[in-house]
């Protein structure tokens, strides 16, 4: 067993299987499917004694684990550490690692600024931005999908749209991949994403200072929520710099994973040209293949069970959203990729109080993406091997060279 610091070793109930597997290891991390398959298959809670963790996979158990807040807590770390054993490397998020009653007053200004009617405000911002920046890559042809397009819009728009007037696209994106890697162990993958804690974190904090924000983005908005009194000062830069995480690297994420998926199934690229309507359930599809969140943590805040077994007070419980959202019994044939399936109830954005806050600006960016993409492009094909990124929480792309074939007879520069 590794000794997680900050973390209670605890005794498996009898009957709960036990696989001494390491979840983070960088070679799972890059292709999780056998991992996925072999958690399934144990049962519905599996027993990790090298981090004394116990894991679900099963779509009906993870998801009820998941969402159960009154019985597994958000607030003790959605990682392995347990936080009320150890500090944080970081104040704790004030909407992602925190329970009721303080999460439903935090949420509910996040909430609002990322309502469906706020992000449609963006619509024009979003259009334009797709649309020059595809414009752009069709003049090149072949590109790496990664930092040209999957990155560069969410960090051309966002801070926009947040009201930031420091942009350092880079930061913005090391963030996300510190801030996810930051609830695995401590192997290399943390260390290295916390290498880059002492440059970024204080600009991200400078960056989301009042003082540095237009009057009219969602900023603007949460600070709105501190002079009426719904939380405080400090707590509205938080949750400022919660959007950086919320509405930046999960999109950098789904649109690298859409064009993946895009990219290797040209049949449902066809069938998306011929019925824009399928737009949204095509997204919702990438989410439920590809699982940018593969796996979250809670504890059990009291004596529980979980599909029968005790639990006891303290335990570690990894929701492994990714094997959930590729089992079987929920989803038939779950490996084939279907912008027709309409995946209703998929982990992916998590589930009950603790969805994700974002997933509306994550919605619409996307959606601009593939709206601007169906305009130009005949095709998204392959241009070498696609390599993912290990990350303690994020199933993300590294590299992904594709090739942009514009419709027959068009062109950007001749519109």
């Amino acid at each position: 067993m590794t000794l997680i610091e900050g973390h209670r070793p605890i005794t498996p109930a009898d009957g709960i299987p036990v696989w001494d597997v390491d979840p983070y290891d960088a070679d799972i991390l890059r292709d999780p499917a056998g991992y996925y398959g072999r958690l399934r298959e144990l049962g519905e809670v599996v027993y990790i004694p090298r981090y004394s963790v116990l894991a679900v996979g099963r779509y009906e158990t993870t998801r009820k684990v998941f969402s159960d807040h009154d019985n597994f807590l958000s607030s003790r770390g959605v990682g392995l550490n347990d936080f009320k054993l150890e500090d944080p490397w970081r104040p704790p998020s004030i909407i992602l690692e925190v329970d009721p009653p303080d999460h439903t007053r935090t949420r509910k200004v996040m909430s609002r600024a990322l309502s469906p009617r706020v992000v449609k405000t963006f619509g024009d911002l979003f259009r334009s931005a797709a649309e020059a920046i595809v414009d752009d890559l069709l003049k090149v042809g072949t590109f790496e999908a990664v930092t040209d397009l999957a990155e560069r819009f969410p960090t051309t728009v966002f801070p926009r749209a947040v009201g930031m007037r420091d942009v350092n696209a880079r930061h913005l994106v090391d963030y996300g991949a510190m801030v996810f890697n930051a609830v695995g162990p401590d192997n290399a993958l943390r260390r290295a994403a916390m290498a880059h804690a002492g440059e970024i974190v204080p600009w991200i904090t400078a960056a989301c200072a009042r003082d540095r924000l237009s009057d009219d983005g969602l900023g603007a908005m949460v600070y709105a929520a501190a002079d009426s009194g719904e939380i405080t000062e400090a707590e509205a830069g938080m949750l400022v710099r919660s959007f950086l995480s919320a509405g930046v690297d999960t999109t950098v994420t789904g649109i690298g994973n859409a064009l993946w998926c895009f990219s290797r199934h040209p049949d449902q690229w066809e069938r998306l040209k011929q019925d824009r309507s399928l737009i949204r359930p095509a997204f919702e599809e990438v989410l439920r293949m590809t699982s940018p969140v593969h796996t979250f943590g809670r504890t059990a805040g009291r004596a529980t069970e979980i599909a029968g077994h005790p639990v006891e007070e303290g335990t570690k419980v990894l929701c492994v959203l990714g094997a959930a959202n590729g089992d079987p019994a929920k989803w038939p044939e779950p490996e084939a990729f279907r912008i027709d399936r309409r995946p209703v109830g998929h982990l992916a954005f998590g589930a009950g109080i603790h969805g994700c806050v974002g997933q509306n600006i994550a919605r619409g960016e996307l959606e601009a993406i593939l709206g601007a993409l169906l305009d130009r492009v005949d095709r998204i094909e392959p241009a070498g091997p696609a390599v993912w990124r290990p990350n303690n929480a994020i199933r993300a792309l590294d590299k992904l060279p594709v090739t942009l074939v514009p419709k027959y007879g068009e062109s950007p520069w001749s519109r």
